[in-house]
């Protein structure tokens, strides 16, 4: 995975990157259906262009805090498990990152963090770079609600035909 083009993104006071060919778009984050009983990470789910999409507070994830404010975004990502929307602090540019700045992080061997998977290090600072798909197969019960999500998909479908 290249993280060469990346969008940089805040959360907290922490900056992180996305490759850019992950990344679907870049919206103001709008309404998301709460479910009940979902884990403390999971907003619930939104619609994007017509598809049912589950939303992650990468600010929980990270701090077990809601993120909140005028430039909170949230950047609809595709993984080839489940496409999602990341809920950031805010969405700040796109970055091409040369290879000699990109570091590989001994944290990935750390379970909490293996999605932590370089880190751009920059004359003035420094920048996460995360693996969505490691990101989403990392979260407890994730497994659980995407089988449900794509339940409800093919529910769904199945009305409509």
């Amino acid at each position: 995975m290249g993280f060469e083009k990346s969008v940089v993104f805040a959360c907290g006071q922490e900056e992180y990157a996305v490759p850019v060919d992950q990344v679907i778009s870049i919206e103001k984050l709008t309404r998301v259906t709460p479910i009940p009983h979902l884990p403390n990470y999971l907003l619930g789910f939104t619609r994007e262009r017509g598809e049912l999409i589950p939303v992650i507070d990468f600010q929980r994830v990270l701090y077990n805090r809601s993120s909140n404010g005028e430039q909170v975004r949230i950047i609809i990502l595709n993984t080839d498990v489940v496409n999602f929307g990341l809920v950031v602090t805010e969405a700040r540019e796109i970055m091409d990152f040369d290879a000699s700045v990109l570091r590989q992080v001994g944290l990935v061997n750390y379970t909490k963090t293996a999605y932590f998977t370089a880190v751009a290090n920059l004359e003035d600072r420094m920048v996460t770079c995360v693996d969505p798909k490691v990101l989403v197969n990392s979260l407890e019960g994730i497994r659980e609600i995407i089988a449900y999500l794509h339940k409800m998909i093919a529910d769904e479908e199945a009305k409509t035909s």
